[in-house]
């Protein structure tokens, strides 16, 4: 039977949703880092949602504890790492129970028996075994006893203590996972080989727990053959797979390059942007000066310090933290330095869902400080553009010397994709408002004619010595000055700086048609839930529904009003309770704007929005 089996050519399937569950000790993370990093490699697109707990380590077979990944893999168009799963790996009871609602009916469930023990369930609140109860009968399940195949597979191997042994079996279901979609092992144990070579002994047991489990497939009769799903049909080049927080950083180090200045970043580590931190560290040989202040407030200061100095300053954060920083950002906002401010939106409020998406920190970017501050808001729509709109961000802040605030979430950030590796050649160039040679009466708030932006002289430079501040300043000659009538002068003379970039950016475009009777709008992180529900429902046959998502929020592309025209019903879409349809009703007034909100730290369900989607149409 097992030699009829191997001559079965696998399946070939379009794409494929697959999550690994356990505790957040169990290797979630890592195993299914690897099989994305494996289809990556293959040509699949990608889309991946790792999803932990906020406890450092949580009690081990608690609800609470389960960490989980997903990743969706095609050979046409991935958006979103899927809704409903074709594959789930669940570790133990816990895992199960929190993650059994996504699987398929009919579809494949790989369980850890080993784990099923009378403890374990009643910490997952089973009354019964679901293993033998009947609750599972509407699903393919295949009971491995993973814990004890893997001690038996490294029985011989020297020098391995019990705990990680058990610690192994990830491996032993990554393996059983690459038969069934018919994956090669090599790229995982190349990076056995990488990250073990000190320690010779973890690279033969992990690599002997990988090969077991992939055989251990191969003679299972549940798995009557494996599954193929064919490289993706995408523009040509060079990829690799990304995670938003990374890309972000690499945006920021092409922006320097490019502009020609030395990148400051100061920060203070918080979830989910401490990533972005540890990334910049790296890349010293690049002339990165990454400081790790002491608070948030220190990480803005030393950022606002810095790009008086003359460098591309950064600070990142998520949302408690843009809080501790609105003070400086005024500051920053007032001097007219160049500034970016990367906040990574998590849950909130307070500390909230530290590891969960949101999108609830719109308002405050664009209004979360005293005074009249405005401020260029942009954000990032996909793990792979953090990178282009971390470039876009620098390039704002410098081309007019204003801070810049750029929201990404917890979805993208960790989130991966493939990317297209870009050159500092393709990028677009960056000009900046530097002057290193005296001019005669010349001030420091003498502004460029066309955007307003003041000039950027250094400390030290002959002839440009000067001293900026906190306090208003005089519109000439740029001394402190408390007269009334200059300080509505130089208020609307700030907030028409940030007015004018809209000159500077692109204009909006519609997906699927430009006019109709429905436009779904969206911004940030929500992009490829919502233009996944969107394309579905055209290829469904309603051809009248158009989508519109936005990047750009203060200011907003210059046709924006002309775009909310041509359509009859305007349905805006955020995780949150409704903040950028609150901006649009100011902003366009003449407008109904529709809602639907999530507030629940996950993305949007594409059903869900289907369904909104008929509704209204």
């Amino acid at each position: 039977m097992i030699a009829d089996k191997i001559k079965l050519q696998p399946e070939k399937l379009e794409a494929v949703v697959i999550r690994f569950v356990g505790d957040s000790g169990d290797g979630m993370q890592l195993t299914g880092t690897q099989f994305s990093d494996t289809s990556a490699m293959f040509g699949n697109d990608i889309a991946t949602f790792p999803n932990y707990p906020s406890e450092i380590r949580a009690p081990q077979g608690s609800l609470y504890g389960v960490s989980g990944f997903q990743v969706h893999i095609g050979s046409v168009e991935v958006s979103t790492p899927g809704d409903s799963v074709d594959l789930l790996v669940a570790m133990n009871p816990a895992a199960l129970k929190t993650n059994i609602y996504a699987l398929k009916p009919g579809h494949t469930l790989i369980i850890d028996t080993d784990s099923f023990t009378k403890k374990n369930l009643d910490k997952a609140e089973y009354t019964t075994n679901p293993l033998e109860d009947g609750s599972l009968d509407n699903f393919r399940v295949i009971e491995v006893d993973m814990t004890s195949l893997t001690k038996e597979a490294l029985k011989d191997v020297a020098g391995l203590d019990n705990k990680t042994i058990s610690r192994s079996k990830n491996m032993f279901s990554l393996g059983m996972v690459y038969w069934m979609y018919n994956r090669s092992l090599e790229h995982t144990i190349d990076f056995f080989n990488k990250k073990f070579k000190s320690k010779p002994s973890l690279v033969e047991a992990n690599t002997k727990v990988l090969n077991a489990g992939y055989y251990f497939a191969e003679t299972l009769e549940l798995i009557p053959n494996s599954y193929t799903i064919s490289p993706a049909k995408m523009e040509a080049g060079t990829y690799r797979i990304i995670m938003g927080n990374t890309a972000t950083a690499w945006g920021f180090l092409a922006a320097a390059e490019k502009s020609g200045l030395e990148l400051f970043l100061g920060s203070y580590p918080i979830t989910p942007a401490t990533d972005i931190l540890h990334e910049l560290v790296k890349h010293k040989h690049f002339g990165v000066k990454a400081f790790q202040a002491e608070d948030e407030i220190a990480g803005v200061t030393s950022a606002i310090g810095a790009s008086f100095a003359g460098d591309l300053a950064i600070t990142t954060t998520s949302g408690p933290g843009l809080a501790l920083k609105g003070e400086a950002i005024g500051l920053a906002i007032m001097t007219e330095l160049p500034l970016v401010v990367v906040n990574v939106q998590r849950g909130g409020p307070s500390t909230g869902l530290p590891t969960k998406t949101e999108q609830s920190d719109l308002l405050q970017a664009m209004y979360g400080r005293n005074g009249e501050s405005p401020v260029i808001v942009i954000a990032a729509s996909t793990p792979a553009n953090c990178f282009n709109f971390a470039y876009e961000a620098a390039r704002l802040a410098l081309e007019h010397m204003t801070p810049v605030i750029l929201l990404t979430d917890g979805y993208i950030a960790n989130g991966s994709a493939p990317w297209k590796i870009k050159t500092v050649a393709e990028m677009p160039p960056i000009k900046n408002n530097r002057i290193t040679e005296v001019k005669e009466n010349w001030h420091p708030y003498d502004r460029d004619e066309k955007t307003l932006a003041r000039n950027w002289a250094i400390p030290g430079t002959p002839g440009l010595e000067h001293r900026i501040g906190g306090l208003e300043k005089d519109a000439v000659t740029g001394n402190i000055s408390y007269e009334p009538a200059n300080h509505e002068t130089m208020t609307n003379i700030r907030a028409e700086k940030i007015e004018r970039v809209k000159f500077n950016i692109p204009d909006i475009e519609t997906e699927f048609t430009d006019a109709g009777d429905l436009l779904v709008i969206g911004w940030g992180g929500t992009y490829g839930s919502l233009h996944s529900a969107v394309k579905q429902i055209n290829d469904e046959g309603y051809k009248n529904i158009g989508y519109a998502h936005f990047n750009y929020i203060n200011p907003m592309p210059k046709n924006t009003e002309a775009i909310l025209s041509k359509y009859k019903k305007i349905l805006v879409c955020e995780l949150n309770s409704g903040q950028f349809a609150s901006i649009l009703k100011i902003k366009h007034s003449k407008f109904e704007f529709l809602q639907f909100n999530k507030v629940q730290g996950l993305p949007f369900a594409n059903d869900d929005l289907i369904q909104k989607f008929k509704e209204l149409v």
